[in-house]
């Protein structure tokens, strides 16, 4: 039934976004089976710093981050919204268990085969840790869990997947957050800071193509699962940083003036030099993420940051 709902919310979500002016596609779609190959892949490469220095972060402060969530409750469960491979969390849960703190992990993502792979893999490698995993939309799955009891929660939402969104969309979303959550729960998030701009921008376009192919994928998304037309070649990869706003913006441009088509007979029209926007990957500075937690009714507990100082993990509870 998710599987059958996430198809619809795909061909609708494709339809309005192709349909608009300026054309967008949703983000949240890049991640396919293809997709999620294709981003372990960016996350490894030498220009993307975020998942080396947030692996930094939990790699060297994962015990402070749990004993500070037993400030009021000994034990929780530790749910992960985008947890993709979880590589990095699995500091987190090593440690958890260690001290007994937590046993039970919830993974949180659209991609189901992502999900699937967590629920088979990780008890192997951490026995002991019961793994309940759930494919779908964050909110929809935390009301869930919301529903299913009192058990404290440490929720997770890391990668700077945060600055998928625009500055007023996350202070939406980290409120809609804070909602699912009850008093003396914690959640864990990560922020990409502002720097050097060209280390920034290198981050969305590196030299091997790999961002280049995880954008274009999309598109062959379309192409397989709703019976697009779409060829990828028609299509260039840009990238762009606006230092002032800290918005890293990624478009994918069109090369001719053509026609797409879908297998419902919706069309598309495309002017040479048009461009879809793909996403944003929006860049904080340490004031604007304390506003963003006041303002989402979270209240401050710890900050940490990488040794290059490119990176934030900050824990908030919901008072």
């Amino acid at each position: 039934m998710q599987l059958t709902q996430v198809d619809s919310a795909f061909r609708r979500d494709v339809i309005r976004g192709l349909s608009a002016s300026p054309k967008f596609l949703l983000s949240k779609y890049f991640y396919d089976a293809r997709g999620d190959a294709l981003f372990q892949q960016i996350m490894r490469c030498p220009e993307y710093y975020l998942t080396r220095a947030e692996e930094e972060i939990l790699r060297d402060n994962s015990r402070d981050i749990l004993r500070a969530c037993t400030a009021l409750h000994p034990t929780f469960d530790i749910v992960e919204l985008g947890a993709g491979d979880a590589s990095k969390t699995t500091y987190l849960l090593r440690a958890a268990m260690d001290l007994t703190f937590s046993n039970r992990y919830v993974p949180i993502d659209i991609s189901a085969s992502m999900v699937e792979q967590l629920t088979q893999t990780l008890p192997a490698q951490l026995p002991g840790l019961a793994v309940d995993g759930l494919a779908g939309e964050y909110f929809p799955m935390l009301a869930q869990l919301k529903n299913n009891g009192p058990t404290p929660k440490l929720v997770l939402f890391l990668g700077g997947t945060i600055g998928n969104l625009l500055p007023t969309e996350a202070i939406g979303f980290c409120k809609e957050l804070n909602s699912y959550l009850k008093p003396g729960d914690y959640a864990l998030m990560g922020f990409d800071l502002r720097k050097d701009p060209q280390t920034i921008l290198n981050a969305y376009n590196d030299r091997g193509g790999l961002t280049r192919a995880f954008n274009l994928n999309l598109l062959h998304r379309i192409n397989e699962e709703l019976g697009g037309t779409f060829d990828p070649a028609d299509f260039v990869h840009f990238p762009v940083y606006d230092p002032v706003t800290g918005a890293c913006k990624s478009y994918l441009v069109s090369t001719r003036r053509h026609d797409i088509r879908l297998d419902d007979g919706t069309r598309f029209q495309f002017e040479k030099d048009e461009p879809i926007y793909m996403e944003i990957s929006q860049k904080y500075t340490q004031t604007q993420i304390a506003e963003l937690g006041r303002e989402a009714g979270f209240e401050p507990i710890q900050t940490y940051i990488d040794s290059q100082q490119r990176f934030t993990d900050v824990l908030w509870r919901k008072p």
